[in-house]
């Protein structure tokens, strides 16, 4: 057995991709940012080794921004899995998507958000999308529904309609504190899918899928341990870039995306004031 020599100096650290910086401070934050894609009890060893390894890619492309990208199209596997032993038929995942949803096994909200992973998947092997074509916010949402759709599968339909539906109920309570309307509709929010054809597009001045992912960063960082001066001064100004957009979109679903992006970073804003120039 040949055994290779030692590498000289001392193991090199892993370093921060910068690319992930709008999203979390530091790696703790990461366990943070995934700490909801809990494990669905019941399980087989196959599905929970696949969502298990999807959770910790997402975990770790604070140190590789491609992570996320693998983490969603990995925890298809267990999708795909649990899909075909629940509906007994052996099918391309696009139609084991359709046959849930039109049996009522999950919403057709949640099946548009596991066929936006399915196409990302395809995308890849065609080599139309790269490895590098969501950030962590996203990968984290897209992934969330592979969890909430398994979780969906292998339980109780109503307990588990009525867990993944707790968090929306809380936002529109009427009497609900801001702190719990912030923390509901920053659910919702993660689990809304981004605009399609709105990558890459600038509408008066604003990089939509810039500003989209710079407030996504600041009110995450406001829910857990607030936000220093320099954040609440870069929120405000988000707020006012999309003061500025959310008249000028055109399409129904893009206005009511970042619509609801305005008011989510308004609610984290609430308590500070912004900085005067």
């Amino acid at each position: 057995m040949t055994i290779l020599p030692p590498l000289p100096g001392p193991p090199l650290l892993p370093v921060p991709d910068p690319r992930g910086r709008n999203i979390v401070l530091d790696y703790a934050d990461m366990h943070a940012l995934v700490a909801d894609l809990v494990l669905p009890d019941g399980a087989s060893m196959y599905v929970t080794s696949a969502l298990e390894a999807s959770r910790e890619l997402l975990r770790h492309s604070y140190y590789q921004y491609e992570f996320a990208t693998a983490a969603v199209t990995h925890s298809l596997f267990a999708l795909e899995h649990v899909l075909a032993e629940r509906l007994a038929v052996d099918e391309p995942l696009q139609h084991l998507i359709e046959r849930a949803a039109d049996t009522g096994l999950i919403t057709s909200r949640l099946a548009t958000e596991l066929d936006r992973s399915r196409l990302l998947r395809d995308q890849l092997t065609q080599g139309t999308a790269s490895s590098a074509a969501l950030g962590q916010a996203q990968g984290v949402a897209l992934v969330g529904a592979v969890f909430a759709a398994v979780g969906l599968l292998l339980h109780s339909p109503a307990a588990a309609t009525a867990t993944a539906t707790a968090t929306m109920t809380a936002a529109h309570r009427s009497g609900a504190a801001p702190e719990e309307r912030l923390a509901a509709l920053w659910q919702d929010h993660r689990r809304a899918l981004y605009p399609d054809g709105f990558r890459g597009v600038n509408i008066g001045s604003v990089e939509l899928i810039l500003v989209d992912a710079d407030a996504a960063g600041l009110v995450h960082r406001e829910l857990h341990g607030g936000l220093d001066d320099d954040g609440i001064a870069a929120l405000w100004a988000c707020i006012a870039d999309l003061d500025r957009i959310v008249p000028l979109i055109t399409s129904a679903y893009c206005a009511g995306y970042f619509a609801q992006l305005r008011t989510l970073a308004r609610l984290a804003a609430a308590h500070h004031l912004p900085t005067a120039i």
